[in-house]
């Protein structure tokens, strides 16, 4: 029976997402006292996708006319630009799953965790240290984009790629990720192990395929090193990201410029409000009907 990209989804994501989702609601529930938190989870998560199609938009673009990989005959349904749009669905699906990985393993952030309690405002020698460690990765990358390097195209691509978020993440965070290595690890390892089954099923299905030319030829348990590094590499981009922004809008208060910005957003809404109620017509005030002489003489005796 052959599997089109739709049918991969409809397979591998759609089935655990709404378990996952049925777990997290019976394990977090819509009490009040979790209201703030799971609008925080949420946000973070709706800006996660909303930046891996962006982000992601122009690279999958750059490399699928380049040969880095292609699609079996009749399994996409459509394209924009070079990429199917099973692939734009998938970088909706997959922060979706990984999300819900991170809450049902323990994610939660509160004043009794010692971990929230790492304050915003970090040393500066461990915000350099994450954005070196960033950096380095993207001129990794850089080094095997090189001249000649074809067999590390696919690789090098990647990782500069991915360098600039990790740089940007591990810059604002390091120090309170690595506080919660242990929920980070977990949440991005579980997803990432699945996601790996899954596409080297697919692989073996011909649904896509990789160029040799363009890969190392490493591969872990059957599938290439690159693909293997992709899904480890943009899970923990969701896990992360969601991870410090809980995080950075619970001690928002520690740093003055954040507490000005929201003071400015509560009063723009206030004065869009005063704006609105000014803009409004007055209601014409009600004239009382002028006295009838002639109704007076009708009425005397």
């Amino acid at each position: 029976m052959s599997l089109s990209y739709l049918g991969f989804h409809a397979v591998f994501l759609c089935p655990p997402i709404l378990v996952l989702g049925w777990l997290t609601y019976r394990r977090v529930g819509l009490s009040q006292t979790r209201r703030r938190w799971r609008r925080r989870v949420g946000t973070g998560l709706a800006i996660i996708v909303a930046l891996a199609v962006v982000y992601t938009t122009p690279w999958t673009n750059l490399l699928i006319p380049r040969g880095v990989w292609w699609y079996g005959e009749g399994v996409v349904r459509g394209t924009i630009w070079h990429t199917p749009l099973e692939e734009y669905l998938f970088f909706v699906l997959q922060p979706i799953l990984t999300a819900l990985v991170l809450v049902l393993v323990g994610f939660r952030l509160s004043a009794s965790d010692r971990s929230s309690r790492v304050e915003l405002r970090l040393p500066r020698r461990h915000r350099i240290a994450g954005a070196t460690a960033g950096l380095a990765v993207t001129v990794v990358g850089w080094a095997l984009l090189g001249p000649g390097s074809t067999e590390t195209y696919y690789l090098g691509a990647l990782l500069l790629w991915a360098g600039p978020i990790l740089a940007l993440q591990w810059a604002v965070g390091a120090t309170y990720l690595w506080a919660n290595r242990r929920l980070v690890a977990l949440a991005i390892g579980l997803p990432t192990l699945y996601l790996w089954l899954a596409d080297r099923i697919a692989l073996e299905r011909g649904l896509w395929h990789i160029s040799e030319t363009h890969t190392t030829g490493y591969a872990l348990a059957g599938l290439p090193l690159e693909e293997a590094l992709f899904f480890l590499v943009t899970n923990a981009f969701v896990v992360q990201g969601i991870v410090l922004y809980a995080w950075v809008v619970e001690r928002a208060d520690e740093l003055p410029s954040l507490v000005d910005l929201r003071r400015m957003g509560r009063r723009s809404s206030w004065l869009a409000q005063k704006v609105q109620r000014e803009r409004e017509p007055e209601p014409e005030p009600e004239l009382e009907p002028e006295p009838n002489p002639d109704a007076d003489l009708t009425d005397a005796p």
